[in-house]
């Protein structure tokens, strides 16, 4: 086997990976603010059901809590489709 054989066999073999650091930066980015919107929007039950509590429909989990979901889903699909070999033009 000659040496350029052995090069070449040996770029093969090595394993890419699909994603980088940048693409699981925003990964973990975006399931953090998936997570806080879940957070945000948990809560304002009553203890006694006989009772009503309006704090059920407040800013926070009606807009907000919603709002932080979505961005945190179009972070991730931005983290998936996030080439980092892409060579930037200077």
């Amino acid at each position: 086997m000659s040496l350029k054989q052995k090069n070449k066999n040996s770029k093969q073999s090595q394993a890419e990976f699909i994603f980088q650091k940048k693409n699981y930066l925003f990964m973990f980015i975006g399931l953090g603010l998936i997570a806080l919107g879940f957070i945000l929007m948990s809560g304002g039950g009553s203890d006694d059901p006989n009772v009503f509590n309006p704090d059920i429909y407040n800013f926070r989990r009606i807009r907000l809590a919603p709002t932080l979901v979505l961005i945190g889903l179009a972070v991730e699909v931005y983290a998936i489709l996030l080439n980092p070999h892409k060579k930037e033009n200077s």
